[in-house]
């Protein structure tokens, strides 16, 4: 029988390969705290990742929103029933980095998001024109 932190190792592992995030502590420990969860230390990363430990409950909650899954299904391996958690559909070609960045990108200030959207339309005009 597979104990829970190990059960809770493979659901992790793969929802983040799902999400092409890199499995690693030193990644998710700089995305916890942007998603709500708490400041923890690559060691305690790499025991959720290796079956060591589960995370506490505002860790498991950062982990789903960065994972795309709701915190029943990430922390337990099956859908809730009844009510479940909200996430955001995402198309098939949106990928983890991708989707991380876009989340952020909705963070900033109008002024600030205004020049993320001229830049990339810069850079998308540069490279419409260089492969011409």
């Amino acid at each position: 029988m597979t104990s829970e932190p190990t059960a809770f190792a493979k659901r992790l592992t793969a929802a983040l390969k799902a999400a092409d995030i890199e499995a690693s502590p030193a990644v998710l420990e700089k995305l916890l705290p942007r998603y709500g969860g708490g400041t923890v230390t690559p060691q305690a990363v790499s025991g959720w990742l290796t079956g060591k430990h589960i995370p506490k409950r505002a860790n498991m909650r950062a982990l789903a929103k960065i994972v795309g899954l709701p915190v029943h299904e990430l922390e337990n391996g099956s859908p809730a029933r009844g009510v479940r958690e909200t996430h955001a559909a995402w198309p098939d070609h949106v990928r983890g980095h991708d989707r991380l960045a876009f989340e952020e990108f909705l963070l900033l200030p109008e002024a600030q998001r205004k020049l993320v959207r001229e830049l990339i339309e810069a850079l998308a005009q540069g490279w419409r024109e260089k492969r011409r």
